[in-house]
């Protein structure tokens, strides 16, 4: 697909105009859309170690580098990590799982190693640089993947049940699955396709929050857009985009069990204070 193709099919409309301000890369992650259809083939040690490279390069808050990742290639555990997941396909059926991971544990072992305290450790700061530092270096090794020709998802599901998933990958306390990554060649009989995003000016907000009540027309054209999109995808999605996202947060009933996450956390040994 060319620039105008990709802007268009993002933004769910015909009379987009390419900014003047461009580069490759941009174009590269225009083209982002989630894969759950893959071919067998496997992931390369080579194709993990260029990821890597690039999910290493992404900022890390104060260099605290409080994240790990696993590399799942094992089929067994794949479809554990599946049901785990609430029975996602293609968590199974993907040549390779990473499972991205909050990790306080290496930085209070650093500390003990120094004969240091580690009490901030405990506090929920702590918890939130390490989801963001594994979030920022999974997109990095996502467009890498993307780079060469590889498709992937994310799998939130991995909260669903992290002690289960911390048993299956054998972590240890401090130590949590923030979310999954499938990994693998696209199967290109089962094409995936590029997900509309709402105008830019419903998320991008000039010097100031704007009101909730001035967004609402922009709200109302993404409902349109992805009415659209769930019609040529033949998706049996009901009612509107706002109202997909309102059932998601209707009650702890519609968060898939992860309503008992802070629970589950101090069970693997975070705090929170």
């Amino acid at each position: 697909m060319d620039a105008l193709s990709l802007l268009q099919a993002r933004y769910g409309i015909s009379d987009v105009s390419r900014s003047k301000s461009w580069s490759p890369l941009i174009e590269q992650l225009l083209e982002h859309r989630s894969v759950r259809h893959y071919l067998p083939d496997p992931v390369t040690d080579d194709q993990l170690q260029a990821m890597m490279t690039a999910a290493q390069s992404a900022a890390s808050s104060s260099n605290l580098q409080a994240w790990s990742v696993v590399a799942v290639r094992n089929p067994q555990t794949r479809a554990l990590l599946a049901e785990c997941a609430g029975g996602q396909a293609h968590v199974a059926e993907a040549p390779l799982q990473l499972v991205w991971l909050a990790d306080l544990a290496r930085l209070e072992h650093l500390a003990a190693l120094n004969e240091r305290p580690s009490e901030a450790i405990d506090y929920l700061e702590m918890f939130v640089i390490g989801v963001i530092d594994a979030a920022l270096a999974a997109q990095n090794a996502v467009a890498a993947a993307e780079s060469l020709g590889l498709g992937t998802v994310y799998i939130g599901g991995m909260r669903n049940q992290p002690e289960r998933v911390a048993e299956l990958l054998k972590l240890p306390p401090k130590v949590v699955a923030v979310f999954g990554l499938c990994v693998g060649r696209p199967d290109p009989s089962k094409p995936a396709s590029i997900k509309p995003r709402p105008p830019q000016s419903l998320q991008l907000h000039q010097e100031q929050y704007q009101p909730l009540s001035a967004q609402e027309a922009d709200i109302a054209a993404y409902n349109d857009r992805m009415a659209a999109f769930y019609m040529e995808q033949q998706m049996n999605v009901k009612g509107t985009w706002a109202v997909h996202s309102a059932k998601r947060i209707a009650g702890p009933d519609a968060l898939s069990g992860r309503d008992r996450l802070q629970a589950a956390l101090k069970t693997l040994g975070f705090m929170l204070k």
